[in-house]
């Protein structure tokens, strides 16, 4: 009983799987070390949690161009090179951002514009990274590598941000950007094992490609499947509304009590939605049982919602770490059983296209809300800003889904 209670690691015995998932334990602590690198070098440099919110604004479009761009891509072209291509660029703008903390350059917009090339990296790396799964694993075991997968991110993003805090007194901000860029290299020796990985047969002859007329045939096929149109709606609003690490930096310093120059607070703020995350991909040996996903999805994101509205209302550092903790733990329950829907229900011909969809909604519903939750922090304070957005998350859930009741009622195949 109690051991089926865990997490289930049937997807490690297939060798591709398990390079794949143990080189993201090295590189996703390093993308973490510069997740926090980045706002805390634009608010050192401009002492204004407004201009951090700007991260939203300069993450957010690069994800939504090569975001759906990139998933035609992976969907045309062999994703084993693609993976390569994109890896490479990634380790390469961490080694940038390196040279311009390290040079002390003080110049918040050309951090801004080589953060928004990597998030375009990003944007393209990571849906041909989830498209490949389905080519290597069977679909019965897809369930239990996803936990396994958003396991390992949420590990990177408490471990990440932790040693953040710790080494950024000791180190400064360039130690941050130069281990990211050297765990990258994890993850280009897993992708470059794999087997290639072209594109399946159309079926009629023809070749896929990757422009425009590609990129809308995804959003028509997202119209046709209601239950895949949900998960990306209510998902949309968890983020876009709940996410509130805009005001980290400044409620650290502010409410918690950090040294200007950063301490333990900001770390834990950074890492306490992953230590949940972590927490329940743990104890997710229960989530591949579960039939009702579009029950469980809906569930999970409004308890995301009051988790934030309780972190809004929080003055002490333990009760607002645990706050978003318990977020956090629905936040992985929710992506779960969104992203087994996507791959089982989309065919290979689209699921790259999906996949694009799925990290523009994913990565970009966080950055919506930097792009408001700092200008709100300004002007009605951290905590009532982020409280805000929580009733957002619960109001706004509910009423998609009782537009849309096909995605309450579905059950996994």
């Amino acid at each position: 009983m109690l051991r089926g209670a865990f997490a289930d690691t049937t997807p490690l015995r297939t060798l591709e799987f398990r390079r794949l998932w143990l080189a993201g334990v090295v590189t996703l602590i390093g993308a973490q070390l510069t997740a926090v690198a980045v706002p805390k070098q634009i608010y050192d440099l401009t002492g204004s949690s407004a201009y951090v919110g700007l991260t939203g604004l300069f993450g957010l479009v690069p994800l939504v161009v090569f975001g759906l761009w990139g998933g035609a891509i992976a969907d045309a072209m062999d994703r084993r090179l693609l993976l390569l291509i994109t890896g490479a660029g990634i380790s390469l703008t961490s080694v940038v951002l390196w040279i311009v903390a390290a040079t002390g350059m003080r110049s918040v917009w050309l951090v801004l514009v080589v953060f928004a090339v990597q998030q375009g990296l990003l944007a393209i790396n990571q849906p041909t990274r989830s498209a490949v799964l389905p080519r290597i694993l069977p679909p019965q075991e897809l369930a239990a590598a996803n936990a396994l997968g958003m396991t390992v991110f949420h590990f990177g993003a408490i471990v990440g941000p932790t040693m953040a805090g710790a080494l950024l007194p000791l180190f400064g901000l360039p130690t941050l950007y130069l281990i990211d860029a050297i765990a990258l290299l994890a993850t280009l020796w897993a992708a470059w094992k794999l087997p290639p990985i072209p594109p399946q047969d159309n079926g009629d002859g023809s070749r896929r490609t990757a422009g425009l007329r590609d990129v809308m045939a995804g959003f028509r096929y997202v119209a046709t499947q209601k239950v895949l149109l949900v998960s990306f709606l209510v998902d949309v609003i968890a983020m876009a509304f709940g996410m509130p690490r805009a005001v980290f930096p400044e409620m650290a310093e502010r409410t918690f009590h950090d040294p200007p120059g950063g301490g333990i607070a900001l770390g834990l703020l950074f890492a306490s939605i992953a230590i949940g995350s972590v927490a329940g991909g743990v104890f997710s040996g229960w989530l591949h049982r579960t039939r009702r996903q579009g029950v469980a999805v809906t569930v999970a994101v409004c308890v995301w919602g009051l988790g934030v509205i309780a972190f809004g209302l929080s003055s002490a550092l333990w009760l607002a770490v645990l706050c978003l903790a318990v977020a956090g733990a629905a936040d992985l329950v929710s992506a779960v059983y969104r992203s087994t829907m996507l791959q089982v229900v989309a065919t290979d011909e689209m699921r790259g296209r999906m996949q694009g969809v799925f990290v523009v909604v994913v990565a970009g519903g966080p950055r919506v809300a930097d792009i408001w939750h700092g200008p709100a922090a300004s002007g009605i304070g951290t905590g009532p800003a982020s409280a805000w957005g929580g009733v957002g998350v619960v109001v706004f859930t509910l009423l998609v889904v009782a537009l849309f009741p096909a995605f309450w009622r579905y059950r996994a195949p």
